[in-house]
This record gives C-alpha cells, structure tokens and sequence, in this order.
C-alpha cells in the first residue's frame, strides 16, 4: 500500500538521538511511504512516490501528519485492582508513609495481584493495552512485580505472552520481581535480595527457554531506592541477571539519589529509569554511555510532585533522552503517550519535535529495538500513525484529547 498526502512525513531517520540533536524529525512535506509485508519498502514525496508505484493500493493521509507509531518503554500494565481509596486519602492529606503502614501502597496491589487468577489479570489487563493502542503506542514494554513470589510474578509473565499472541501491539517483557521487598521478607530485604539473585533468576531463565524461546530473554529490572533496594542489592541483582546472558534496566532516582545511573552506564543497562534527582555525576556517566535516561513525567504528576526529570541537564551532558507512561495503579494510571509529551513539553521543558523523538526512536533504543521501529525508514516494521492534525507541534500542544486518526500496525490500518 502506499500512504500519500501527508502534510508532514515525520520519519525519524538516522538513529537514536543524543543531547542536542534531540528533535531531529526529518520532516518531509507532502510526504508518502510504501509498504509491503509488514514492512517499509520506500520513503519519499508524494509525487515521487505516485510516479515510482502507479499500480500500489493507496490510502491518502487527507493533508495530516503521519509518524511513527509511539513507544512505550516503560509500563507495570499487568496488575488487578485498583488504589482509588488511597488516591482520596492523599489528596486529603495522609501522608503516603501512614498508608502503607496501614497495608496499603504496592503491597496492596500486590496482595490482589497474587489472588487473581491468570484469567482475570488478562481481563483487566486487555482494556489498557488497548487505550494505549487508540492513543497510538505500537510497542510497548511491560514489567511484571506485582507478584514478588516466583510463582505469581512467573503468572504474570505467562499473561503478558498470552496478551501479547491476541493483540495488535507489540509487547516487550521485563521481569521485576525485584520492585519491592516481599512482604513475607518485611525486615530482612537482603533475604529477598538472594532470594532473586540465586532462586527467581536462574528459574526464570529456565522457564523463559521453555515457554518463550520465539522472544530473546526478558528484561531484568530493579527498584533501586530507599526502602526498596540499596545499591549493593541492587548490583547484586543485575550483576547476576548479566551473568545469565538477561539484559538490564533500572528504576533509579524518583525519591533519593543512591547511584543508579552511574551504576546502570557501568553494567551497560538499556536504561535508567525516573531520574528525577539525580545527581551530576550520574548524569555526566550517563551521558557517556549508551544507557537510555527514561523520564516518567507523569508519575511526579501523578503524585502531585514539583520535580521532574532534569531533561536540560540531559541533554547538555549528550546523554539520550526517552519518555514513558509508567502506567502501574499507584502513581500513573495512565495509557497516553500523548499526555506523557505534553506533561514533558511544560515540565520537563522539551519541545514537541524533542518530545516526540525521545518516545519513539530514542524509546525504541530505551528497549532496544531501535534497528526495526521508531522511524519511518526502509526495511524498518511498518508501525505509523496519522494524525487528525496537519502540524506536529499539535502534539504537546493539545492534550486530554486524542490526536490520532488511524493506526498502522504492522502494515495493517
């Protein structure tokens, strides 16, 4: 098929994008691209196009942007439950600290998780993936950890591959049974610490050949933060996890700043996730290496926080910038990449074009799959969007509403 008439072509090409070149969108007016078996055959004008494929089925983008599919690279999508009753007790001024002394917090939406059966967590699992595909995320990544027990979190992930075979979007896994401390190891973390390097990692590893060798291993991913992970224990994990050949990410920074990014450029983790007080030593090593800097803007959003992600900061260092959703029922209930680059254009202070590049090839490269979506380029998966808008700077500009007309998946509209 070849998609013609597009106001603005957006294709992202030339790879992922560090400090200033952030928002290089390789716009092409009146812009066209063909497609054929799920992938992009050809990038150009529309005359050009038109002239060099007279005979392909056509679909006219009607004058609107089209771009690349968005990328989500960082969710917790998979959970049962829901925290309202707590989100009214904050926003009435109860300490976040009192309601987790009271069972509350991610314990509690683990203590659900655990009861659900796999049924049921595809259930309510199902109609998130789905706003997200409506809002125009094409990939996106998802983490267990609300099961912090081997079985429910090996649960999880069997869900997620069953979710994965029925949907449209293209899901990619992380196993995080290291997001908090079990609760049946509340004062003894360096108990469940070794209980994940020497008992969870090497049984996840032997179960992932055996139910998903089609996919390359998971993810492995850890909550380095007071009260979760120190950064000993969380070196202790990921050195182990990098040991059984599992790439690696990080959550590190949201509260207190322990060293997690410098630790993450250290072990070449994928990424480093939250950022959001990090120190300038850890944003001088990221921006010496390859480890992607995830902002989650709408988690301090959510939570009613002043501070976001230092992105300038970023930026000036050359590190590479991505954002992300965080959906997960405590923080960030919430499927929009869209309202993630509008949060990240007011609080974060990046322009559209750099929002936009940062949640769709730098995302891709945050999962490292940035050699096959993320941009609009040859022999790239035909994974696009067209806008209901002509100009691209809608984007950010407008939120709370949905901006995109028509998915393409995979070559499929």
């Amino acid at each position: 098929m070849l998609i013609h008439s597009a106001s603005q072509l957006l294709t992202l090409s030339g790879g992922p994008q560090r400090g200033s070149t952030l928002g290089s969108l390789g716009v092409i007016p009146n812009g066209a691209v063909v497609m054929r078996d799920e992938k992009i055959i050809a990038v150009g004008s529309t005359e050009e196009l038109r002239n060099a494929y007279p005979d392909e089925p056509t679909l006219d983008a009607g004058r609107c942007v089209l771009m690349p599919g968005f990328v989500d690279p960082h969710t917790h999508l998979i959970w049962a439950g829901d925290r309202a009753d707590e989100f009214e007790k904050k926003m009435s001024g109860v300490p976040y600290l009192d309601i987790l002394a009271a069972g509350g917090g991610i314990l509690s939406t683990v203590k659900a998780t655990r009861k659900a059966s796999m049924e049921t967590l595809m259930a309510e699992t199902r109609p998130r993936l789905l706003r997200m595909f409506r809002n125009g995320t094409t990939t996106a990544e998802a983490k267990t950890g609300y099961g912090l027990q081997a079985s429910t979190e090996l649960r999880l992930l069997k869900a997620l591959l069953a979710l994965n075979d029925e949907n449209p979007m293209d899901l990619v896994f992380t196993f995080l049974g290291a997001h908090a401390i079990a609760p049946e190891y509340k004062d003894n973390s360096q108990g469940y610490t070794d209980e994940v390097t020497n008992t969870m990692l090497p049984m996840l590893k032997e179960w992932w050949q055996t139910h998903a060798p089609r996919y390359g291993l998971p993810f492995v991913d850890v909550f380095c933060e007071t009260k979760a992970f120190t950064l000993e224990q969380s070196r202790q994990i990921l050195t182990q996890a990098g040991s059984l050949g599992f790439p690696l990410k990080i959550h590190a920074d949201e509260f207190d700043n322990l060293g997690g990014a410098s630790l993450a450029a250290e072990l070449k983790a994928a990424s480093a996730d939250h950022l959001v007080v990090t120190s300038e030593a850890d944003i001088e090593a990221l921006g010496k290496s390859d480890t992607v800097a995830v902002a989650l803007p709408c988690t301090p959003f959510g939570l009613a926080e002043p501070n976001y992600t230092p992105a300038k900061k970023l930026i000036a260092a050359d590190a590479l910038l991505a954002i992300a959703t965080d959906c997960n029922p405590g923080t960030s209930w919430n499927e929009s990449m869209q309202f993630a680059i509008a949060l990240a254009c007011r609080y974060m202070k990046l322009t559209p074009a750099q929002a936009i590049a940062a949640s769709t090839i730098n995302a891709a490269h945050a999962i490292r799959k940035a050699d096959s979506i993320g941009s609009i380029e040859v022999g790239k998966q035909a994974d696009m969007l067209i806008l209901s808008v002509n100009d691209y700077r809608q984007v950010g500009y407008r939120y709370g509403t949905n901006l995109v007309k028509q998915v393409i998946k995979r070559g499929q509209v």
